[in-house]
């Protein structure tokens, strides 16, 4: 249970209402209760602060003033709420163990505190750090290393010598350091190139459910400190991942390529091989990159323009069949004028 006042003292938020309304919960905007605490951040939302029935509410500073509500106003309202979600609803302490159907190499390295659940194998010269969680069915292949507190779910394969940063978490079905796509011409056959390197994921990095991440061909896959990449991604080998970029679900990144920090990569765009994606660019959904792209710059559509220029294209598009018959239309009316002035005397 916790009151308004107590909120805005955990959150640094400002309290419009009733600073003693109790909450013991927290949901949705449109499925709260009268003890939730719920969020509004998005303008849509403002106009209906008085629709949800949550006791307390947290706004952004902008948000209005709305009387008979208990509002909390906030520099960053969806953080704010999350971190009384994790004070209500705390993470279970971690409580080191290995269980008896684990496989794990005679010379691994194993730290304090450190979980590791059913059927996991773990193969020779790994080093697993202090307070990890590798779950079950989990596949580590040799040499690989894990940093302290990371959290590895279950049914993910990390191929030898992958290395993962501390506190980063590898969601379940993950493969980090399979083969890359590399073959070579050799007649009508595709001759298959021996894969030496590994993937280096770096510290506070999140990589979503069902990622693939190929290891370098000869050097290293490296995907850089605080990214978060969604599910279904694909990183392809010897690309390098700047720090806290993000990269949104189904993404496909080809081999090489350099993305550069605090960049957004939005769902479902493809980036080509051996290109330079530069620090803070967006390229938007669906995009298909086929160039470098300079640093900040905002690109959509395929293959990639500037963003504006795209949205004036995107309008154009549906329009286009109605053109096509105005433009012969047009042409007609001219090829009978230009024959009408050659009969003329």
């Amino acid at each position: 249970m916790l009151t308004a006042d107590q909120i805005a003292a955990m959150v640094n938020a400002r309290i419009h209402g009733d600073p003693g309304k109790a909450i013991s919960g927290v949901s949705s905007f449109d499925d709260a209760g009268p003890r939730d605490l719920t969020f509004a951040v998005d303008h849509s939302f403002f106009s209906r602060l008085d629709e949800t029935k949550a006791g307390i509410i947290l706004v952004s500073n902008d948000a209005p003033v709305v009387s008979g509500i208990t509002l909390l106003y906030s520099d960053n309202p969806k953080l704010a709420f999350f971190k009384v979600v994790e004070h209500l609803m705390p993470a279970e302490p971690l409580k080191g163990f290995i269980h008896p159907s684990a496989v794990i190499a005679d010379d691994c390295v194993i730290g304090d505190g450190t979980r590791i659940e059913a059927h996991v194998s773990i193969g020779q010269g790994c080093t697993i750090g202090s307070h990890v969680h590798i779950m079950a069915n989990t596949v580590i292949g040799k040499q690989c290393r894990i940093d302290d507190s990371c959290r590895i779910s279950p049914n993910v394969t990390l191929v030898d010598k992958t290395r993962i940063g501390r506190q980063s978490i590898i969601h379940p079905n993950c493969v980090i350091g399979s083969d890359g796509f590399g073959f070579v011409q050799d007649g009508y056959a595709h001759a298959k190139l021996i894969h030496t390197g590994y993937v280096h994921i770096g510290d506070c990095c999140e990589i979503g459910a069902c990622n693939t991440i190929d290891r370098g061909t000869l050097g290293i896959t490296r995907i850089g400190n605080g990214v978060k990449t969604d599910n279904q991604v694909h990183i392809a080998h010897n690309v390098k991942i700047g720090d806290n970029t993000l990269v949104v679900a189904q993404v496909g990144i080809a081999g090489s390529t350099t993305i550069g920090k605090n960049v957004i990569i939005a769902g479902k765009a493809g980036i080509s091989g051996h290109l330079d994606i530069g620090d803070g660019a967006i390229v938007g959904p669906y995009a298909g990159v086929a160039g470098n792209v300079p640093p900040g710059d905002i690109v959509s559509g395929i293959p990639h323009m500037p963003h504006k220029i795209w949205l004036k294209v995107s309008r154009i598009i549906p329009r286009l069949p109605s053109l096509r018959t105005r433009l012969l239309s047009l042409e007609r009316r001219i090829k009978k004028l230009e024959s009408n002035q050659t009969e003329q005397p």
